[in-house]
């Protein structure tokens, strides 16, 4: 488990890499969002479906690559009220009682894709590496069925333990709910926390 040192270093780097998340947003979206993280949990992957709400949701879900020993994954959550405000802004539409759309889905993995570069970007740049997402991929579920999805694929295997960084999105606009895990190994995650306490003396 991590240090009270540790875990403020973490939410540190939390807040940066949202910060510029959210300023992406809001040019992409052309209106004010502020993007933050309150609190950050560290959890066992296999209770990572406890931290989340029952709400249909969609996760969007990236590889790090780049100058990280072994790898790891980020993951978007997004329940689907606010996937809903989110697409309606980006494509211009109003009604909210709807069923997800392909037009969602696609302009989600938008969202997500850019949302997740200024993440990873800010992150780079705070601990002078280079990491880069892959290309997105996207489950529509409820979150418990999503996770079990998840931790049956073959390349999350060697992962212990999730970084959970509650984001919380505010706008005058649109009222937006998001999560971001990391799901780092852990030689990813013991230098991502060595370069952090580097930083920090």
């Amino acid at each position: 488990m991590l240090n009270s040192q540790q875990r403020d270093a973490l939410r540190e780097l939390g807040n940066i890499g949202a910060a510029h998340a959210a300023t992406t947003l809001s040019t992409m979206l052309m209106s004010n969002i502020e993007m933050e993280v309150p609190e950050i949990s560290v959890v066992d992957i296999s209770k990572i479906h406890e931290h989340v709400g029952d709400e249909l949701s969609a996760l969007v879900i990236f590889q790090i690559t780049g100058e990280v020993s072994g790898g790891g994954y980020v993951l978007l959550h997004i329940p689907k009220n606010s996937v809903i405000r989110l697409t309606n802004a980006m494509l211009g539409m109003t009604e909210l009682e709807r069923d997800l759309t392909e037009m969602d889905e696609s302009a989600l993995l938008e969202i997500g894709n850019i949302m997740v570069s200024a993440f990873l970007d800010a992150t780079a740049t705070l601990l002078s590496i280079i990491m880069l997402p892959s290309p997105p991929s996207m489950i529509i579920d409820m979150p418990h069925a999503a996770f079990q999805t998840i931790l049956a694929m073959q390349q999350f295997s060697d992962i212990d333990q999730v970084v959970i960084f509650r984001t919380e999105l505010r706008s005058d606009q649109h009222k937006i709910s998001s999560n971001l895990f990391l799901l780092p190994n852990k030689p990813m995650l013991d230098e991502i926390l060595s370069m952090l306490e580097n930083l920090m003396k």
